[in-house]
Formats: structure tokens, C-alpha cells, sequence
């Protein structure tokens, strides 16, 4: 996979620094305080969070880095391929898509991002937080990074709350206003991010079972309001089914479905369609 380019970005050194902090005050206060790191449950609860932790920062990285997905320069739609029944074509005129910006034509779900000022394969959306469009080819790591970021969360919360249930020993009550600064932060920071990225796991989880990306919602929203209007039924083409859906997004193999691969992926310019077993070209307006 291609690796963008690399330049300062604050929203990330944010998201490295509070994932740093959580990380130290889990182990080295929560966990410590709880069961002390020199016990066996608190040396197993410290390779547990620091395994985590670790997983976190692999896939934040790879969501940051690697390169969402580029419209090769020689892409041009085959309207005559009857392996593609779906064609996606605009509002207005009924052409095929074309990117006056970027000067080629857009493949299948592909759109064109006004921050990285280039289209974008599947674009799901433009995150600040990785500093990267979320696309066909980090949507998965993306996700995958979401799912362990609310696991730690979560579990560091537990440790916090677990801690505080101990007893304070002589040296802690005199570093009480140091504790107490660890402890009021982690909790400004552990709640809000939970509730947060539990929702962003809630959200994501709902558009992989049906096979959409944020935008594709947006724009299914108009699309079924249009069909009502009309006396029709819509249907998103590219959703063939929950677990087709699911292994579509995160791979064949369900062991490896919150590990970091992405060979299953394709090339992001052709997608399955409800409508691969029809004979006739059909085609759906974007």
C-alpha cells in the first residue's frame, strides 16, 4: 500500500498525547494502586493495557500514513462490462460521473475531497484526527483502531474506578494532590472519549452491515425520499447481505478481522452489487 506524505499535523500529536497519558496512568497509577505491578494479576492487567495500547497506536498509525486511496490516471468506466451492472452516474444530465478538478472520470463510490484536494476511492470521510480521508484502503484499520481505542477506554475506566476502591497507603496520601491530578484528568478525558468513540463504534458498526460509507447514508437518505415520492422501493446496491457485508469490510476470516490486513480489499474500482446475478446493465444516480 502507498504511504501519503508525511508534515506536522496538532490534531494528531493531540490524539498521541492523550493516548500516551492514558496509557501511563492505567499502568503506572490505576493498575499499580489496584494490585501493584509486582503481583501476577497486576503484571497480567499491565501486558493485557499495554498490548492494547500497542494495537491502538499500530492502527492509528496506519490510518494516518497510509494513503486512503488513489483514481488511477488512465480510469475509464467500461458501460459495456457485464460484470459491472452498476454504473453511477450524476443527478443532473445523466452522464457518468467525471471530476472536473482532478480531470478523470470518478469510479464507483469514489468522491472528491476538497481537504486533500484530490478524489478519494470508497471515501467514507475527511477525518482531522488522522489527518487522512477514511477510504477504501484504510477504512478497515481506521475501524479496527476505533474498536480498540473504546476497549481501552473502557477498561482503563474500570481500572480507575477499581483503583480508588483500595485503601491509600502513607506515600500515596503524600502525594495526594499528584493523584488526585491523575485521577481528575484520566476521568475528564476516559468519560467524554468512551461516550465518543462509542458512538463512532455504534455508527461505523451499522454502515459495515449495510455497506455504506458516511456519505453513501447522506446521499441514501435523498435517494429513498426520492423513491417514496415516486411510488418506489430503494435499495442500497451495494449491500448484499450482513455477513457478506461484514467480510467485504474486514476480510474473509473472521480471526483476522481486527488485525490490520487488507488483502482482501481489491482494487476500489469495482464493488459487488446486489445486482451481479442480473444479465442487464442497471444503473444508480449519484
Amino acid at each position: 500500500m502507498k504511504r501519503k506524505g508525511v508534515g506536522f499535523s496538532l490534531p494528531v500529536t493531540v490524539v498521541m498525547l492523550v493516548i500516551g497519558f492514558i496509557y501511563f496512568s492505567s499502568v503506572f497509577t490505576f493498575i499499580d494502586r489496584w494490585f501493584s505491578l509486582t503481583s501476577s494479576p497486576g503484571i497480567a492487567n499491565a501486558a493485557a493495557f499495554t498490548a492494547l495500547a500497542l494495537m491502538c497506536v499500530y492502527n492509528y498509525y496506519v490510518a494516518v500514513f497510509r494513503d486512503p486511496g488513489r483514481v488511477p490516471l488512465n480510469y475509464m468506466p467500461d458501460v459495456e462490462d457485464p460484470e459491472s451492472p452498476v454504473h453511477e452516474i450524476k443527478r443532473k444530465g445523466g452522464d457518468l460521473r467525471y471530476c472536473q478538478k482532478c480531470s478523470h472520470f470518478k469510479p464507483p463510490r469514489a468522491h472528491h475531497c476538497r481537504v486533500c484536494k484530490r478524489c478519494v476511492l470508497r471515501m467514507d470521510h475527511h477525518c482531522i484526527w488522522i489527518n487522512n480521508c477514511v477510504g477504501h484502503t484504510n477504512y478497515k484499520v481506521f475501524f479496527v483502531f476505533v474498536v480498540y481505542a473504546v476497549t481501552a477506554c473502557v477498561y482503563s475506566l474500570v481500572l480507575l474506578v477499581g483503583s480508588l476502591t483500595v485503601e491509600p497507603q502513607d506515600e500515596e496520601e503524600e502525594m495526594g494532590s499528584y493523584l488526585r491530578t491523575i485521577y481528575v484528568l484520566s476521568a475528564f478525558l476516559l468519560i467524554p472519549l468512551s461516550i465518543a468513540l462509542g458512538v463512532l463504534l455504534g455508527w461505523h458498526i451499522y454502515l459495515i452491515l449495510q455497506n455504506k460509507t458516511t456519505i453513501e447514508y447522506h446521499e441514501g437518505v435523498r435517494a429513498m425520499w426520492l423513491a417514496e415520492k415516486g411510488g418506489q422501493v430503494y435499495k442500497h446496491p451495494y449491500d448484499i447481505g450482513a455477513f457478506e457485508n461484514l467480510t467485504l469490510i474486514l476480510g474473509p476470516n473472521i480471526l483476522s478481522w481486527l488485525c490490520p490486513t487488507s488483502r482482501h480489499i481489491g482494487s476500489g474500482l469495482r464493488f459487488r452489487t446486489a445486482f451481479d446475478s442480473i444479465p442487464a446493465s442497471s444503473e444508480t444516480k449519484s
